[in-house]
């Protein structure tokens, strides 16, 4: 498998283990006692879980929590059970107002990744959200340019009967995956 061989990109991204509740990491919050991996988890941001739980539901979608609405990029994930197993995961490179994205992906994620069927009712309570505000994209010299934990990887290529192909891996995705699967895309010989 040739990694990055076209374009590959990695990405410094602000990202951080969810709370149990879903709580989340922003950027302005300042509250020390809640830092992680240099950021803060911020609770009023968290409202992934009543935008769902609405959806799931049919209520009225929930008023937007009072926080910075600044754009960036962001994914919502989406993780199940103790084990915290993937449930969904989708996102955008786009820059969108937090409350926009935040709204619009802790949907699409739940019930649009191809990968898995739509989120229900009975999985609600044992759902875990995190969400990535991804920041200061750089274009990798080449693909040994990342660094494991640390940046995000954004993989584009075209295939031989011209395709466009991607695949997103957030920082928290090698660690979480074994990193010795990444350190073999890493040092793997390129064909």
């Amino acid at each position: 498998m040739a990694a990055g061989c076209c374009g590959g990109k990695k990405e410094k991204q602000n990202y951080f283990n969810p709370c149990c509740n879903g709580t989340i990491v922003h950027p302005y919050t300042t509250e020390p006692s809640m830092y992680r991996n240099g950021m803060v988890a911020c609770v009023e941001m968290c409202f992934c879980f009543d935008v769902l739980y609405c959806h799931l539901n049919q209520y009225e979608s929930p008023k937007t929590p009072n926080f910075p609405n600044e754009s960036y990029p962001l994914f919502v994930t989406w993780k199940i059970g103790k084990d915290r197993k993937l449930r969904g995961c989708i996102g955008t490179f786009n820059s969108m107002n937090l409350a926009t994205g935040l709204r619009e992906y802790a949907v699409t994620s739940a019930f649009r990744d191809s990968r898995f069927s739509p989120i229900t009712r009975e999985e609600f309570p044992k759902l875990h959200v995190s969400v990535s505000i991804l920041r200061h994209f750089e274009d990798g010299q080449d693909y040994l340019d990342w660094q494991i934990g640390m940046h995000g990887i954004r993989i584009e290529f075209n295939t031989e009967k011209g395709y466009k192909r991607t695949a997103t891996y957030l920082p928290e995705v090698a660690p979480e995956q074994g990193s010795m699967t990444f350190r073999n895309l890493q040092t793997m010989e390129l064909t």
